[in-house]
């Protein structure tokens, strides 16, 4: 039976090889495996300090990391005319290591919403690939026509 807890700076390693390991499988690197984890590694140690705004938890399964999701909650400045939501999280980076995948990913949407809840979320956003969209149209999520984006890739 797998566990979900919140994930440490001790973690912070073992989450960046497994982000190595969820990304290089759907394109190719583009830097060594050692670099990009000792990057990413620093990166997300920043992140899982306290006060920081990343979260991320983690699935357990005998002992070992099989899956995690990060989240990123997002404040909007507050509104003193109206009701309008001010808490919304980034929910990212779900992945479930492939031999324990059959159940997990759920498992990590369920607990990850729960954490949204629990702090007055208003708002989930992410940005699915095709593949998880279906996990995610379970647990309600719909395309949004309130963001507008603009990508400043090019300098443009």
């Amino acid at each position: 039976m797998p566990t979900v807890r919140a994930a440490g700076i001790a973690d912070a390693a073992e989450l960046a090889r497994l982000r190595y390991e969820f990304r290089s499988a759907e394109r190719p690197a583009v830097e060594s495996r050692e670099a990009f984890v000792a990057r990413c590694t620093m990166w997300m140690r920043d992140r899982l300090t306290s006060g920081s705004s990343w979260h991320c938890l983690v699935a357990e399964q005998d002992g070992a990391i099989a899956g995690h999701v990060w989240l990123e909650v997002v404040d909007k400045v507050p509104n003193p005319g109206s009701n309008e939501p001010e808490r919304h999280v980034y929910l990212t980076n779900l992945y479930v290591r492939p031999d324990a995948r059959g159940g997990l990913g759920s498992t990590l949407v369920e607990a990850a919403l729960v954490w949204c809840r629990e702090r007055g979320t208003d708002t989930v956003i992410l940005w699915p690939s095709e593949k998880s969209r279906t996990l995610y149209a379970r647990y309600g999520f719909v395309a949004s026509t309130d963001i507008l984006a603009r990508s400043l890739k090019n300098g443009e």
